[in-house]
């Protein structure tokens, strides 16, 4: 399970345990060493992939990835250099390619020229953007004691991620298939990546989409992850069925 920006593996604390219920072993790596207090400055999105590759390469059988946000974007670049056997992504950063369906969207990937040359940095979390497009629907205690969890993210892979078409590498351009059956989830509440973009997201690598209406972006954390949780065991257990 893959964290997005400013975050950690702590993102997943509850929502693994259905999982772990299930027989399923999980494994939430931070990103970059930011648990260790290492700066992310300079980090790309394709570091980031590569962690998650050597973790993959790791398992003794191919594993399930599961990414949130910008985790989602980056364990779409894993999947084209690995074997999996599921793939789900929780409301997905959009790869090199797929355009955003809202303005707010278009909103956010200038808004941090204010900075300066933010990609060169480490990009500190805000807390009224957080509070408000991130953990808008847990109370205000809830989102108090997550944001102060919450550490810089690079700028780097921001950058990459959110002004792609300005990217010559076309760092994270993501493979238009994978050999493994993918999921996304999307909140019908959240702006960060709207239902439509997610959607998009979904059909470029041939997967499915289910959109949960009350939800908004913190998908395994806001009320209603257990929810999400249960959907996606489901459809993990009916993808084993059929294969087997």
């Amino acid at each position: 399970m893959v964290h997005g920006a400013f975050c950690g593996g702590w993102v997943f604390d509850d929502f693994r345990k259905p999982f772990e219920a299930a027989g399923h072993p999980v494994a939430t790596p931070d990103l970059g060493g930011r648990a260790n207090g290492v700066s992310p400055a300079g980090q790309s999105m394709r570091d980031y992939a590569d962690e998650i590759v050597a973790l993959c390469r790791a398992c003794e059988t191919p594993p399930v990835l599961i990414g949130h946000s910008l985790g989602g974007l980056a364990v779409q670049l894993a999947a084209a250099r690995v074997p999996l056997t599921s793939l789900i992504l929780l409301a997905p950063s959009a790869p090199w390619g797929v355009y955003g369906s809202t303005m707010e969207e278009g909103v956010s990937a200038v808004s941090l020229y204010a900075l300066g040359p933010f990609w060169l940095q480490a990009v500190a979390p805000d807390y009224h953007l957080a509070s408000n497009y991130s953990l808008d629907r847990l109370d205000l205690a809830a989102r108090k004691a997550l944001y102060a969890r919450m550490t810089p993210e690079s700028g780097r892979a921001l950058w990459e991620t959110l002004n792609w078409w300005l990217d010559p590498f076309m760092t994270t351009r993501a493979p238009s298939r994978i050999d493994a059956p993918v999921l996304a989830v999307a909140g019908g509440r959240d702006s960060i990546h709207p239902a439509a973009t997610v959607r998009q997201t979904a059909s470029r690598l041939g997967g499915e989409t289910i959109v949960f209406d009350e939800m908004s972006h913190w998908l395994p954390g806001e009320p209603g992850w257990d929810e999400v949780a249960a959907r996606c065991l489901g459809w993990l257990a009916a993808r084993s069925r059929t294969a087997a």
